[in-house]
């Protein structure tokens, strides 16, 4: 059941987040959240769609998982609100003091929900068509959005949720993922010409990768590479036959240059996969609201048939995805009109 104090006819963002968050919605683990958000809207007069939301081999669960769709009884929403329900782990129980709520999601995304909601709530009360779009995966592979993108609901306008501290995002960076693989011969280390070893192999490629010029785009700024994972090797005296890398790199502009460059690096060394590519996407500003660039990557790249996306959402990514995560009361409030005065101006 809906915890009654959810029915008033005002919604509280501050209880409502607290009641999401004490439901754990790391990411394959959606199922509960989806499920009292359903419950949670339509009891509110909200038309409620649950899609399912398959789960990957990877996750070794058969649990079900969801989308959450929230409109009008009757027709399209001209504009719609989204985020998604997932968080990364581990789990933080919620808590709070006097300026500042605490625990996994409550800036990432489940006050970002709260605030749309309360914000939809104002909006359809004055007359506007508007709807929520709640999605599962997002941490991970935009599973929900890929999903939520066959079954669109014919808006104009989307409005995405990530923590841009209240500003709207200019640009949103894009991500490519590779993964190196470099393949020797074992041997003994006090004979390494009778030998090959992998991991020489792959470092001299990552030297090669540190050492690139990657893209920078104007008024955005340049594309940033990380080294995430390194493995490979039996033991220190065995040459190695076997090293892995993976590599993510923070694209602006076209990943075309960048790919081609990556796999210049790993030639005649080591095979390269590109496992992961979203692509950067430049952002509506709308005159007098504070902007930002997102140099993280969202789910809109793959909700391309909901409309043109803005990004906006309250809390700091720095503190996201960390064991600090938290939101100002304070803030929080703050962007249930923030979403309010930039859909009025959207719809005027």
């Amino acid at each position: 059941m809906v915890a009654q104090a959810s029915l008033d006819s005002k919604l509280d963002p501050i209880l409502f987040t607290r009641q999401l968050v004490e439901i754990e919605s790391t990411t394959y683990h959606e199922g509960a959240a989806g499920d009292f958000l359903e419950e949670f809207l339509r009891g509110r007069g909200w038309a409620v769609e649950k899609t399912a939301v398959p789960q990957p081999a990877e996750s070794g669960r058969s649990d079900p998982r969801w989308n959450v769709y929230a409109g009008p009884a009757e027709g399209s929403p001209v504009l719609v609100f989204s985020t998604h329900i997932d968080t990364v782990p581990p789990y933080i129980p919620f808590s709070e003091d006097a300026e500042f709520i605490y625990g996994r999601g409550v800036c990432d995304a489940k006050g970002i929900i709260a605030a749309q909601v309360a914000a939809a709530e104002k909006l359809r009360a004055e007359g506007y068509a508007v709807g929520l779009l709640l999605v599962s995966g997002e941490e991970r592979d935009s599973a929900g959005a890929k999903v939520a993108n066959d079954d669109a609901k014919g808006s104009r306008f989307l409005i995405n949720g990530e923590p841009t501290d209240n500003r709207l995002a200019l640009a949103s960076k894009g991500a490519l993922r590779a993964v190196f693989t470099a393949k020797g011969k074992m041997g003994h280390s006090a004979y390494p010409e009778l030998g090959e070893s992998a991991i020489h192999k792959l470092v001299e490629v990552l030297g090669r990768v540190l050492a690139l010029e990657l893209p920078v785009e104007e008024e955005i700024g340049p594309s940033t590479l990380n080294i995430g994972q390194i493995e490979g090797g039996r033991a220190p005296n065995v040459i190695a036959d076997h090293a892995e890398a993976q590599v993510l790199i923070r694209l602006v502009g076209d990943s075309a240059s960048t790919r081609a460059a990556i796999e210049e690096c790993a030639a005649g060394l080591a095979e390269v996969e590109f496992t992961l590519e979203i692509p950067f996407v430049r952002l509506r500003s709308i005159e007098g609201f504070p902007t930002m660039v997102a140099k993280f990557t969202t789910d809109i790249p793959q909700l391309s048939n909901w409309g043109e996306p803005l990004l906006l959402g309250p809390g700091s990514i720095h503190v996201a995805h960390t064991p600090h995560e938290k939101l100002a009361k304070r803030e929080l409030l703050e962007a249930v009109d923030l979403y309010v005065e930039v859909a009025k101006r959207l719809l005027a």
